[in-house]
């Protein structure tokens, strides 16, 4: 779950990131500042995520077209994890 939560989080905060460098730049060369624009970055944040989300359902096409076979218990107590299969052609 982190490795498809983590790449999404540092995605979103890249408009924060890119915002406090620019505000601290500005600052530092003498430009007045206004207030944080909150609503901009949050939304930039948003539609980022979007995006991303959506470009996840329009390439990875790895698990399509495939069956899915459920997580199991071996003897022993190993798990193996769940998957998907690709169904043989024709069928």
């Amino acid at each position: 779950m982190l490795r498809e939560l983590a790449p999404r989080l540092l995605l979103a905060a890249v408009p924060f990131v890119a915002w406090f460098i620019w505000r601290e730049v500005a600052r530092r060369s003498g430009r007045p500042m206004g207030s944080t624009p909150w609503a901009w970055l949050v939304g930039a944040a948003g539609l980022l995520l979007g995006l991303s989300l959506l470009a996840t359902a329009v390439f990875h096409d790895k698990d399509r077209g495939g069956a899915y076979v459920p997580a199991e218990v071996e003897p022993g107590g190993h798990v193996t994890p769940g998957h998907f299969e690709r169904k043989a052609p024709g069928k």
